[in-house]
């Protein structure tokens, strides 16, 4: 591997460490919603020498600005990043139904500035503006910004919550530190007993995870969408009756935990999403029920470092986290506004910062690839090894600073700590607008 102080000719681009090779450094980690701030790094000869706090999935983040990275490229040749925006200009000019994806892993600047570019584009032409929540969290978080269901920060889990509830999630994989600096193992304000004594841990999903096994006396497997099932079970229960499930007994003793909890918090994942789709208001349901009896907060479990933020940049504008197209000056919302809608009948793709060609079900992934793609993404992937135009960008967090908003709402601002000659996804997003 080249030391990061050389020149990186074939890439395009300079890399270099922000205040000498070998220095211990302070850094906020973007490899997930979490946004730990507690990190200490350094890299030395092209790799990372020194990680303090920095869980599995972010370790891999930070060893990420030193392999795989993007090259600027046009049609499969390498090229000036210069020419690789103006072709990037030219394709979008040119669409009559572009698509612009992605989003979660860019800054709340660099976010705004694609909601400007799909705004600019959309007057003369159809728009879709997306992202992966709009078939995720984004139903739910669409009812959080809009006060339906009521939220909190993860701070106010740390320091309050006594039952937590992880429901078609798995934190000790996707989030590997929320269990130990925020719902499980913390000292909190409240709950100096933590674990041992004041939180109890319970995991609703289709397969014994890692947190599962950690919730082992509290974990309620279910089948694959029996999700419905599972929350009317909940409810006969809360209400005194019997609920119509093969173990009465252990629903029961969860009903009975419940009713005690002072204050509690249920992280859904996609597990729930997914299987609940049009019924929704089954678990708005509960939630009123419960906060009958209690208090309960719900915290959607966000995967990417600014997914949140890029819903809640929707929402202002238009009302609604996802699924909009922009035509004729005006914005519209719903399902025939989605990308897996999109990917049918797009005629360009604009992806930011995301792979949607791994991500995407295989039908909507295969239709996006017959189409010109765009990418701007600081590391290769499928989607960039498919791509007409490849612009490589800096990685958010490590060489672009500015603000994120964490998976419960709190705004983050961070530094870089690594200097690059890359252009960060907002610089690129404008540049792009300039030349259309």
């Amino acid at each position: 591997m080249q030391c990061l102080h050389c020149d990186l000719s074939e890439q395009g681009h300079r890399v270099r460490l922000g205040e000498g090779e070998g220095e211990k450094q302070m850094a906020i980690c973007t490899g997930c919603s979490l946004l730990c701030e507690d990190i200490v790094a350094s890299f030395e000869n092209g790799s990372l020498k020194h990680a303090k706090n920095l869980c599995r999935r972010g370790h891999g983040h930070f060893q990420a600005a030193l392999t795989e990275r993007a090259r600027p490229m046009i049609d499969g040749e390498q090229a000036a990043i210069d020419k690789a925006i103006e072709r990037a200009a030219e394709i979008l000019k040119s669409a009559k139904r572009p698509l612009l994806y992605g989003w979660s892993h860019c800054t709340l600047a660099a976010q705004s500035a694609g909601i400007a570019l799909a705004e600019k584009l959309g007057a003369t032409t159809e728009v879709t503006l997306d992202g992966a929540s709009s078939f995720c969290e984004g139903i739910l978080m669409e009812q959080i910004l809009s006060g339906k269901i009521a939220t909190c920060t993860l701070d106010d889990v740390r320091n309050y919550a006594d039952t937590s509830i992880f429901w078609g999630s798995d934190p000790s994989s996707s989030h590997p530190r929320h269990l130990s600096r925020f719902s499980y193992y913390p000292r909190g304000e409240k709950r100096q007993r933590s674990y041992e004594e004041e939180r109890t841990c319970i995991a609703v999903d289709v397969r014994k995870s890692p947190t599962a096994l950690l919730c082992s006396n509290y974990y309620f497997r279910l089948p694959p969408g029996g999700d419905a099932q599972f929350i009317e079970a909940v409810l006969a229960v809360l209400d005194g009756k019997i609920p119509k499930v093969a173990d009465k007994k252990k629903m029961i003793e969860l009903g009975s935990l419940l009713k005690k909890t002072e204050w509690g918090a249920i992280f859904p994942g996609p597990g729930l999403i997914y299987s609940l789709q049009d019924k929704m208001d089954l678990f708005e349901q509960l939630l009123a029920r419960l906060n009958e009896i209690t208090s309960f907060k719900v915290v959607p479990m966000v995967a990417d470092c600014n997914a949140r933020g890029f819903n809640e940049l929707l929402f202002e504008k238009t009302g609604h986290a996802g699924s909009i197209s922009f035509q004729g000056g005006s914005a519209a919302y719903g399902a025939e506004h989605s990308v897996l809608a999109a990917a049918k009948k797009c005629d360009a793709v604009l992806a930011v910062g995301s792979d949607p060609l791994s991500d995407l079900p295989i039908g909507a992934a295969r239709a996006l690839a017959s189409q010109p793609i765009i990418a701007i993404d600081p590391r290769r992937s499928l989607t960039t090894d498919a791509a007409k135009v490849v612009i490589p960008s800096a990685l958010t967090g490590l060489e672009a600073g500015g603000t994120a908003v964490r998976m419960d709402g709190v705004k983050v601002n961070f530094e870089p700590i690594m200097k690059s000659e890359l252009l960060t996804d907002e610089q690129i997003l404008v540049r792009i607008m300039e030349a259309i």
